[in-house]
């Protein structure tokens, strides 16, 4: 369960604010029958003022609170990605990692398909993945995402050497039937049901172009 957002009323203010600003402006408005060039003034810096508050409050609502068990995964960051591969599927690699990466926890990732390495990105291990361990074949054989909310507490994460050794959380996403997207987070029960389904769509879309 998510921790709840202390400062989710704090965010809301402008919101509040700059929407019942808006609206006694529209009233006095409508309520006023001979406007003078003051009020007119006045009524424009009022609405401008009312549309920056409510600006505010849309762009802190996008402000994702840090969770307190998030941690600095152990590593550096890099942009492993095989060289052999057609322009088109380096593009939607390069693409579709940038996204998980910045819109997600998502901290470091690998793309596995046909036996190899496609892609490593974010913060990396010093240690490269050989072959699908337990866990990954499992999803590749059901073909069915495995989401370890803790992985410090799975005795089986020794498969995961190929991944920063403080990983918090990882997700094992097929991508067709031939490979799959192991994404690292760096905090505990972070990724949500909506960030599932986002990531389950891009690995099917990555599956599709790779598949060619």
């Amino acid at each position: 369960m998510s921790k709840a957002d202390p400062n989710r009323v704090l965010r809301l203010m402008p919101l509040a604010v700059g929407g019942l600003g808006g609206t006694l402006l529209l009233i006095n408005r409508l309520a006023t029958s001979n406007l003078t060039d003051f009020q007119a003034r006045s009524d424009v810096v009022g609405v401008i003022l009312s549309a920056v508050l409510i600006l505010t409050g849309l762009l802190w609502q996008r402000i994702q609170p840090r969770s307190p068990d998030a941690v600095i995964l152990n590593g550096e960051e890099g942009f492993d990605l095989a060289e052999d591969l057609p322009d088109a599927a380096k593009l939607e690699l390069a693409w579709a990692s940038h996204l998980l990466l910045t819109n997600t926890v998502t901290r470091s990732l690998v793309v596995w398909q046909d036996g190899r390495v496609l892609l490593r990105r974010g913060v990396l291990s010093p240690k490269v993945m050989k072959t699908p361990g337990p866990i990954v074949q499992r999803a590749l054989d059901t073909q069915k995402p495995i989401y370890l909310v803790n992985l410090q507490l799975y005795p089986g994460k020794i498969e995961f050497d190929y991944l920063p050794d403080n990983t918090q959380g990882v997700i094992c996403q097929p991508m067709g039937d031939r490979g799959v997207i192991i994404l690292a987070a760096n905090a505990p029960r972070s990724y949500t049901r909506q960030d599932e389904i986002w990531i389950a769509g891009i690995a099917d879309k990555l599956g599709e172009t790779l598949r060619l």
